[in-house]
């Protein structure tokens, strides 16, 4: 299932993108009272969900493809996997919720508000993913041609 791996860091960015768009609109929305913003903040929290679970999938290939690579980065593997599934079932717990109050005619004063701080909680998140996968192709090469060829010269 290598080609899982290798989609990775193509389908990885869609979410991300996708979810902080959704950040915005959504703290635009309720800061301006806008429902165009705030409906169309819903919208990219599931479209990003599932985009999300696409990019942990194929992650999670990439990281048996790539654990027995260097010991070193086993770490940073690690870190980057943890904070890829808080921001997981932090937008799905987000997303619950938000259909909870919508459901339910709720989504309006003090709870609307609360949105704004999981927006940006949110973002955290996806930082320190990013982070800890940034790091993995910066400082080991994981995912690049030049360390594909290393390996495939190892073996």
């Amino acid at each position: 299932m290598e080609f899982l791996t290798d989609l990775h860091p193509k389908v990885v960015h869609f979410p991300i993108a996708l979810l902080v768009t959704y950040s915005f609109l959504e703290v635009i929305g309720i800061v301006f009272n806008k429902k165009l913003f705030t409906q169309s903040a819903y919208i990219l929290l599931i479209i990003g969900i599932i985009g999300i679970f696409i990019s942990v999938l194929t992650g999670n290939q990439a990281f048996e493809d790539y654990q027995h690579w260097n010991e070193a980065s086993s770490n940073i593997f690690n870190l980057h996997q943890f904070y890829a599934n808080i921001t997981t079932w932090f937008f799905v717990f987000v997303a619950a919720l938000r259909t909870f109050f919508l459901v339910k005619k709720k989504f309006c004063g003090v709870f609307k508000y609360l949105f704004i701080l999981f927006a940006i909680i949110g973002i955290f998140f996806i930082y320190k993913t990013a982070e800890y996968g940034g790091e993995l192709i910066n400082k080991f090469g994981v995912g690049t041609e030049y360390k594909n060829e290393q390996m495939q010269n190892k073996f």
